[in-house]
């Protein structure tokens, strides 16, 4: 669990609350469901209308890496890497192919299985830097999601603020409701703004953190890859893995 991402969502939500009370405001004056409903689902609208569905749906499950990112994988990948290593300079490339199996996942399954296939250091890392391109393109796009949310939310805020508005001049004959319904129609900016800059974009970059992480891990085992190819010493390999730690 990141507790950072917690602090940091717990503190801003502080800060809002606080600061309407130092102010002596009511805090029942920022519940208002109707602004809530404007920017969320006019937000979560626009959102759907930006993405294709399996970017968005895929998105919406990256959320929880702001506050339980994917486990980091460096230190031990670098370690099976040393490994196959050891046993390729010992018993040939093809003594690795019993690895194929002990690995869940489908990027080292298909390098080590190149490797197993005597395919030379170019072509595959050629191949792997494809997969690794790939690989960060789709998760930026599915991060984006949170990026693009961050963007209309404030906008929506503004919308649900001038609707707000509206509804304060058809009320225009009884002056006694003018400064309840004005200060109502500005929560909405609030809920646009607050949401944009307290939950969107920084669920956002955390995705980003994490995915650049999971691409340098993948970096990681595509150059010991191809030091394993090229025979080159496990030492070597080791020292140069750990540059990217």
């Amino acid at each position: 669990m990141d507790r950072a991402s917690l602090i940091g969502l717990a503190l801003g939500i502080a800060a809002i609350v606080g600061g309407q009370a130092i102010e002596g405001g009511q805090l029942g004056i920022l519940m208002q469901p109707a602004a809530f409903v404007i920017v969320v689902v006019g937000t979560l609208a626009a959102v759907l209308l930006h993405h294709p569905l399996p970017v968005f749906l895929r998105g919406l499950r990256m959320a929880r890496w702001a506050f339980r990112p994917p486990a980091e994988e460096a230190q031990a990948l670098i370690r099976r890497i040393v490994l196959w290593s050891h046993t390729a300079r010992a018993e040939g490339l093809l003594a690795l192919e019993k690895h194929v199996n002990t690995t869940h996942d489908p990027f080292q399954k298909t390098g080590l299985q190149l490797l197993v296939d005597g395919t030379d250091a170019g072509k595959l890392r050629d191949t792997l830097d494809v997969q690794i391109a790939s690989f960060e393109t789709g998760e930026r796009q599915a991060a984006r999601v949170w990026e693009i949310a961050g963007g209309y939310s404030p906008t929506l805020g503004i919308l649900g603020a001038v609707l707000g508005l509206i509804h304060v001049m058809e009320n225009l004959s009884d002056p006694s409701k003018l400064g309840t319904g004005i200060a109502v129609a500005f929560v909405a900016t609030i809920y646009g703004v607050g949401l944009a800059n307290l939950v969107f974009l920084p669920i956002a970059n955390k995705i980003k953190f994490s995915i650049a992480r999971r691409v340098a891990e993948r970096e990681i085992l595509c150059d010991g890859l191809i030091g394993i190819a090229q025979g080159d010493n496990p030492r070597i390999i080791e020292a140069r893995l750990k540059g990217y730690l």
